[in-house]
Order: C-alpha cells, then sequence, then structure tokens
C-alpha cells in the first residue's frame, strides 16, 4: 500500500443531511488492541457520532468500532469515547468557535491514510427544518435535469 493511500472506512451521510458544514480538520485516533482490525474490515458507524472538547482534549463519543471477531475474551467495548489527536492551536481554535451558539464538531468520515486510521471532523452549524427541505427540493430538481438531460440525447 502506498505511503499516501487513502481509503474511506465510513461516512456519516446524515452529518451533510443535519449540519451547514463550515471548516474541515484531519485529526488521528489513538486505539486500543483490536480497534484497528475492525476499522480496516470497515465495521464502523459514524451516525449520530460527536466531537467534543475536554480539558484542552478532543474527544470522539457515540461512534460504534464493532468487536472484532476473532478477538478474545479483552477486545474493545464497541461504543467507548475515543480521543482524538489535533495540534494545541487547531483544538483551540476549536474550542472558541465550539464555544460559539450553534456550532458543533461533527465527523464526516473515517478513513485510513497509509497505516493510520483518521478520522475527518467538520466545524458545523446545524440546519433548521426549512433548511433541510431546500437542500431535499434542491436534490430532487437537480435529478429531474440529470434525467431529462440522459433521456433526450
Amino acid at each position: 500500500m502506498q505511503r499516501d493511500a487513502v481509503k474511506t472506512v465510513a461516512t456519516n451521510r446524515k452529518a451533510f443531511h443535519d449540519y451547514h458544514i463550515e471548516d474541515r480538520y484531519e485529526a488521528g485516533i489513538v486505539l486500543t488492541g483490536t480497534e484497528i482490525k475492525s476499522i480496516r474490515a470497515g465495521r464502523v458507524n459514524l451516525r449520530d457520532s460527536y466531537a467534543r472538547i475536554v480539558d484542552g482534549e478532543v474527544w470522539l463519543v457515540g461512534a460504534h468500532v464493532a468487536p472484532y471477531e476473532q478477538g478474545t475474551r479483552y477486545n474493545h467495548p464497541p461504543k467507548r469515547d475515543r480521543k482524538l489527536l489535533l495540534r494545541k492551536r487547531e483544538i483551540a481554535r476549536l474550542q472558541s468557535k465550539v464555544e460559539e451558539r450553534g456550532y458543533t464538531l461533527v465527523p464526516l468520515r473515517m478513513y485510513l491514510k497509509g497505516s493510520w486510521a483518521k478520522v475527518e471532523l467538520a466545524l458545523a452549524r446545524g440546519k433548521r427544518q426549512y433548511d433541510k427541505r431546500a437542500t431535499i427540493a434542491k436534490r430532487e430538481a437537480d435529478r429531474e435535469v440529470q434525467r431529462a438531460l440522459r433521456d433526450r440525447g
């Protein structure tokens, strides 16, 4: 595998529906034991997960990494909080933004970069209900246009 090769393991499609994505950050993950084997097998779910900053550290909360099937009784708990690795400057910037009203840290995807597991974090602002409806209407209109162009040509 190449050094720069990126393989996406899991995406959080719900995040794009529920939030306006403002900024993106790449963070490493502190893993234990068999977690990396489950991640390489793609047994990850990021739905309903988020990140929070506690005492100058960023933690991924609610991400589900399934227990490794060939693991022993020392297998990892699937929903444990995982520490994320970012630079102090980035954490300080994120903390100041999160303290503002309406901003949240949301994981967009988990991927393997070389042999390392990474998370793409987004600084996001929650969408209102009418924003969600507008997004769906725009997507439907784009599909109709694509369908008409495909049928015509």
